[in-house]
């Protein structure tokens, strides 16, 4: 039996490749004559260097850039052979740097605009920019200062590019020169750029937004959509995934002339997955928690899509079951497997994550037997 064992990080506890590594061990020590092909992928958030180091090579690079806050960080971008640079975001603007003092009217994007000129003073031809767990709501005014845009407000005064200053905004001023190279952003939500389901009410309480807050960054973002579309002539109101990452989906768009792409669309594309999973008569994918929003644009839902017009058997090993988790039928997933059948503290999960994620590997394994 030929297996693709190709999961998504378990958040928290286990990283995609010791997902791989252990469900791996348990079909091994269960089934005689497999043949376990390895595949750890990723949506487009944390993990997409890591994700495509370990599959295609590449180098990583190491910045001093300004973080959350501005403070200085240390962050890693990756250069894939050919001249691809792969950024995430969240290496300079992510929610754990935040700490405990969280605050999306403060935070900057201004990171991700310096890996961004590093990585084409290194010869990049292309970006891929990885869109997930950021800390910011600045619709990547942070970035874009760095490339050399100017916001002004109603004196003509340049303003600091943070959220809070969204709704100050009345002129934005583009730079003489583009970055010049074609950028694509792995985005795995379709969150619009404001409203009920925009960047604001949805990510900005996790971000740290209390409910006065909300309503400003919303508010905010609104009126800095009027002002782009006024100064730059593009329009992302109504852009699928413009919300990503706390508008840098907008931004992308507006700033880089980029494009929004699915992340695991571009992951497995670039990680050559058809062709491993046309080979295998079990494709094993799966997450930390499997519920309603595994189908919509994450790392379970593009696999079985894929598996499902192949004609290829897709199982799920995951950690736990969440509300809309039979929802992985409607998709194409067969049978699913949970490490934690029974909901415990997430202490406890953590300290038996690996055996119990064995455990429900062999359970899944004695049943393809």
């Amino acid at each position: 039996m030929n297996i693709l064992i190709s999961p998504d990080s378990f958040k928290g506890t286990l990283s995609a490749k010791e997902v791989c590594d252990i469900v791996g061990s348990a079909f091994e020590d269960t089934i005689k004559n497999v043949s376990i092909t390895k595949l750890p992928v990723a949506d487009g958030g944390e993990g997409l260097c890591s994700c495509l180091h370990s599959v295609c090579g590449g180098k990583n690079i190491t910045v001093t850039v300004p973080g959350v806050f501005g403070e200085p960080v240390d962050a890693e971008y990756l250069m894939l052979n050919g001249g691809r640079a792969v950024i995430e975001m969240a290496a300079c603007s992510g929610l754990p740097l935040a700490g405990d003092n969280k605050n999306p009217e403060l935070s900057t994007t201004k990171g991700v605009g310096y890996l961004i000129l590093d990585a084409i003073s290194k010869g990049a031809e292309s970006i891929m920019l990885g869109l997930g767990g950021s800390a910011t709501n600045d619709c990547g005014i942070g970035m874009a200062s760095v490339l050399g845009f100017s916001f002004l407000d109603e004196d003509g005064n340049e303003l600091e590019p943070i959220g809070a200053n969204l709704g100050k905004i009345v002129k934005i001023v583009p730079p003489e020169k583009t970055i010049g190279i074609p950028v694509t952003a792995a985005c795995d939500v379709e969150n619009p750029l404001y409203g009920e389901m925009g960047a604001a009410y949805v990510f900005a309480p996790q971000k740290g937004a209390d409910e006065e807050m909300i309503v400003r960054l919303d508010e905010g973002m609104r009126h800095f959509a009027e002002v782009a579309l006024e100064c730059l002539g593009k329009d992302v109101s109504s852009l699928k995934g413009a919300g990503a990452a706390g508008g840098l989906g907008a931004g992308t768009v507006l700033f880089l002339d980029g494009e929004l792409k699915k992340g695991i669309d571009i992951i497995l594309d670039t990680a050559g997955f058809d062709k491993k999973a046309e080979k295998a008569d079990l494709i094993i994918t799966g997450e930390g928690r499997l519920d309603s929003q595994s189908v919509n644009g994450k790392v379970i839902s593009g696999i079985a899509l894929r598996c499902k017009a192949m004609g290829k058997k897709v199982i799920t090993i995951c950690g736990c079951e969440g509300k809309g988790a039979e929802m992985a039928k409607d998709v194409g997933v067969s049978e699913m497997y949970y490490s934690c059948p029974v909901p415990k503290p997430f202490d406890e999960v953590k300290k038996t994550c690996r055996e119990d994620l064995y455990s429900a590997g062999v359970r899944a394994a004695e049943n393809q037997k």
